[in-house]
Order: C-alpha cells, then sequence, then structure tokens
C-alpha cells in the first residue's frame, strides 16, 4: 500500500477537520505502541515494516515485563566479561571479534558507563520508565481485552551455588536501598515446593513479587489486530530506503512501495537505527545484541513461574501450551544464523535448575537482534534538526517492558502535550 492507499481511508475530527497523519516505520512492539497511542490522540496512523509485523526482536522473547530490571547492563565488571568473551565462542555474553570501527567506538563509550556512579543513574531513569509502563499495561490489557497470557506471578532468580545466593543478595541490597525495589528470599530447601517444577539441592531464589509477564506473539498479534479494527493502517514487506526533507522537515519516506506522506513520523527502527542516523540527522549509537531461544511443548512439571537463571543467563518462560529457554547477548553483527551449540547450550544451562525435561521437541527456534545503547537507554524523542521527526529506539533487553510508556510518550510530544514523565533521560540529544 503507497501513501495515496493510505490516504484514501480517511476519518473526520469532531470539528471536521482531517486528522494529522503520522507513519510509524517498525512494527516491533514499541512501533505498535507508538501506533496504538498515536491513533488514541486522534491521528491517522500507518506503520511500515521490512519485514512481517512483530517478526524480529518482538517476536520469541522471554516475555518479562519487569520493573526489577532497574540495573543498566552497564554495571562495574560488564566490561571486563565482554573482553574475555573474545577467545570464548560459547560465552553468554560475547562480543565476536571483527573489524568494526563503530563497535569498538560503542564499546568505548560503554566501558566508560561500567561504574557504579552511572549504574545508579540510568536506573533512576530505567526505574521511572519501568514503573509507570507496567501500570499502562494493567490498563491496556483490560481496556483491549488482550488474550495475551497476562500473568503477575512476579519473577524468580534461581541460583545454583551459595556463592551466587551470596553475590545476588549483595544485589538484591542494593535493589532495596537505592530502588526500593525488594525480593523475598526463598533458601534452597523451600524452593521445589515454591515451584515444583525446580530440582532439589538448589542454594535458593529471590522472587520479585512486582513482576509480570506475557506470551510476545500472542501481545503483538492480538494488539495489532485492535488496532487494525480502529483504522490504523499496517503495511508489511515496505522497506524503507531514503526520506525527502524540506526546510527542516520530512515530506516523505521513501520506501519499496513508493514514497509516503504524512504530517508527523516516527523511526522505530530498532536494531537497524544506526543506519539511518545520516539520513534523519542525528546520532543513533545502536548496535544489535543478539539474542536466541528456543520454544517447546508442555512438560511436567511445568515451570510455575518465570525465571531467571543469573549463574548461566538463561530465562525460563512458563506458557499455557509450553514453555521457552531464552538468552545471550551477542555482539556479532546482523549475523542471521542459529548456531545449534547455542541452542543445545540454553537447554544445557537450564538442565541443572529445572525437574523436567529441557531436551523436547523445538516448536520454534530464534533470534533477534536487541537495540543497544551504550548507555542502557532508550531513545525518545523529537529529532533535533526535523521538527516533525521523532524516534522510540534503542530499548535495549527491556523492548516490552517500556513499549507503552514509550508509545505513550511519543504521542504527548507528537500532540505538542507535556510529557507525563520526564523525557529528557532519553534525548537523542545526549549523543
Amino acid at each position: 500500500m503507497t501513501s495515496s492507499a493510505a490516504s484514501q481511508s480517511v476519518t473526520h475530527s469532531t470539528d471536521g477537520k482531517q486528522p494529522e497523519t503520522a507513519i510509524v516505520v517498525g512494527t516491533g512492539i514499541v512501533g505498535i505502541a507508538c501506533a496504538h497511542y498515536l491513533s488514541q490522540a486522534g491521528l491517522r496512523v500507518t506503520v511500515i515494516d521490512q519485514g512481517k509485523i512483530a517478526g524480529a526482536c518482538s517476536h520469541a522473547n522471554c516475555g518479562y515485563v519487569c520493573p526489577s530490571h532497574v540495573l543498566p547492563l552497564t554495571e562495574p565488571g560488564a566490561i571486563g566479561m565482554a573482553l574475555r568473551s573474545l577467545l570464548n565462542p560459547r560465552a553468554p555474553f560475547r562480543v565476536k571479534p571483527r573489524f568494526s570501527p563503530t563497535l569498538w567506538n560503542w564499546m568505548w563509550q560503554f566501558a566508560r558507563r561500567c561504574n557504579h556512579r552511572q549504574m545508579l543513574t540510568a536506573g533512576t531513569a530505567l526505574q521511572a520508565i519501568l514503573d509507570a509502563s507496567i501500570d499502562e499495561y494493567r490498563k491496556l490489557i483490560p481496556e483491549l481485552s488482550l488474550d495475551c497470557e497476562w500473568e503477575e506471578n512476579g519473577l524468580l532468580y534461581v541460583l545454583q551455588t551459595e556463592r551466587g545466593m551470596e553475590h545476588f543478595a549483595e544485589t538484591d541490597r542494593l535493589l532495596t536501598e537505592h530502588f526500593g525495589v525488594s525480593a523475598t528470599r526463598i533458601d534452597g530447601d523451600g524452593l521445589p515446593d515454591f515451584d515444583p517444577a525446580l530440582k532439589p539441592g538448589l542454594a535458593g531464589a529471590f522472587h520479585y513479587p512486582g513482576d509480570a509477564s506475557v506470551r510476545p506473539d500472542r501481545l503483538n498479534s492480538q494488539w495489532t489486530a485492535r488496532l487494525a479494527e480502529r483504522g490504523v493502517q499496517f503495511v508489511e514487506d515496505c522497506e524503507l530506503t531514503g526520506v525527502r526533507k524540506s526546510s527542516g522537515d520530512i515530506t516523505a519516506l521513501q520506501t519499496s512501495q513508493g514514497d509516503m506522506k504524512a504530517d508527523r513520523f516516527v523511526l522505530a527502527t530498532g536494531a537497524w537505527s544506526s543506519h539511518w542516523s545520516a539520513a534523519f540527522e542525528c546520532r543513533l549509537p545502536v548496535q544489535p545484541g543478539k539474542g536466541y531461544s528456543v520454544t517447546m511443548p508442555r512438560v511436567e512439571p511445568s515451570p510455575r513461574y518465570p525465571m531467571l537463571l543469573p549463574e548461566h543467563k538463561v530465562g525460563v518462560s512458563p506458557f499455557a501450551n509450553g514453555f521457552r529457554l531464552g538468552s545471550m547477548m551477542e555482539f556479532s553483527g546482523f549475523d542471521t544464523t542459529i548456531p545449534e551449540h547455542r541452542i543445545q547450550q540454553l537447554r544445557d544451562s537450564a538442565r541443572p535448575y529445572l525437574a523436567a525435561p529441557v531436551d523436547g521437541p523445538a516448536e520454534e527456534t530464534w533470534y533477534g537482534w536487541r537495540p543497544m545503547t551504550w548507555d542502557s537507554l532508550p531513545i525518545i524523542g523529537r529529532l533535533p534538526k526535523l521538527a516533525n521527526a521523532f524516534v522510540a529506539a534503542g530499548h535495549n533487553m527491556l523492548g516490552l517492558s517500556l513499549a507503552p510508556v514509550t508509545g505513550r510518550l511519543i504521542a504527548e510530544l507528537v500532540t505538542g502535550q507535556t510529557p507525563h514523565l520526564d523525557v529528557a533521560p532519553y534525548s537523542v540529544g545526549r549523543f
């Protein structure tokens, strides 16, 4: 569908004027959320994507909506872990050796921020948007009647060793003291009663009751269906190829399906955002951080709680008809392969924890490129040199968690309202 086709489905505002139009580039969960709030604000919205709706990083992640993830990736020790990974292709956090000045500049900027002070500063900015976003989900899910396996069972961090428990207890103290986020500590003897899917003999766990979870693919399909009913246009297989500009505004997007015009434009292109820095006249330092998952049929005993296994860097997501193992952070560029050893690594890493078998048939193996910024904060706001263009990108590992408030902030900025949160920490101008 071209812009001329999109312009034929026109609705009218209550004062007789035609509503403003907006094009959102990207149909991941962040793009979907932007479309929702822009449409709710009265704009006529078209969403385009070079692939399928929510077919990339939003499709088969672990589905956590997690205020407990307030600490950024830029924590002390992270850069040492990355450097050690250069010679270990099986490291769960890995930087693949390659010649890429852009990547190494990104890593330098990341390393500069791996200290206690900046960790707390970024955590404060993350907490504001994490807490607001879960509140938005609690309104959206019933309001839109989204059948997406929304559960508020919290998130369970399970530790195999006593050393792991001691180390995570320090993290829990930091979360409590600085952010007011507290967990219930569960000793190893009580774990099998708390969740029978866990093996006896584990050291213990920390349960954060304020977290929630969802099945991502069902959330995406249900939400887009509701938006389509409202009149939002979704255009798949529509690649952005260029930008037409005049006098500090974007006048049209050049796409594989022709030029598309609108009054407002939102770049929600995830890991691809840096490709558009020059065209959008701003710096968007986003690197693809590759993750993997394997989804299997339901087993018994099936996990009751979403889990993270910090010592092995693996997540476990229970669903109604199955469960998912997900993890890894690879800085390997836009690599499209799914190495079998990575999927096997997910299974092997979960095996010491789960009483249920982890070697069942794979219903789906998947990879996604997380859009990683060097300070662990998303990029949300108006583009400095283009008055009618906005960006909603760089959500790192928290796109699902942060999507609703990102969409709401974008709609507030587009319509000239005072944002309900301070957007300064997320501004593209910080780069």
